[in-house]
């Protein structure tokens, strides 16, 4: 095996880490914080494309009560939420 020949598959593994493997791990980072994020009252986007409001948090974080529809409300696994369209407000304090 010539210095050519290792020259290439080096440059073949360096080529293949920056176009495949780095985005792929930038991708996975920002879902996770995207799902350590949701807090009551968020609209947020599922895999399916569904566009619900956040009601409730599991505490181990596996699970989210999703409300669809006005006292519509269905349990999602939190890895289906892929988007969060608006933040969560914090609750009008009545004086």
């Amino acid at each position: 095996m010539t210095l050519q020949d290792l020259a290439f598959f080096a440059v073949l593994a360096f080529g293949l880490y920056f176009l495949m493997i780095r985005p792929q791990r930038a991708r996975a980072r920002a879902l996770a914080e995207t799902r350590a994020g949701l807090a009551v009252g968020s609209r947020v986007m599922t895999t399916a494309g569904i566009h619900a409001t956040v009601v409730e948090v599991a505490e181990d974080a596996d699970s989210v009560l999703l409300e669809v529809s006005p006292g519509v409300p269905v349990r999602f696994a939190s890895a289906a939420v892929v988007r969060i369209l608006e933040p969560a407000e914090p609750p009008a304090v009545e004086e």
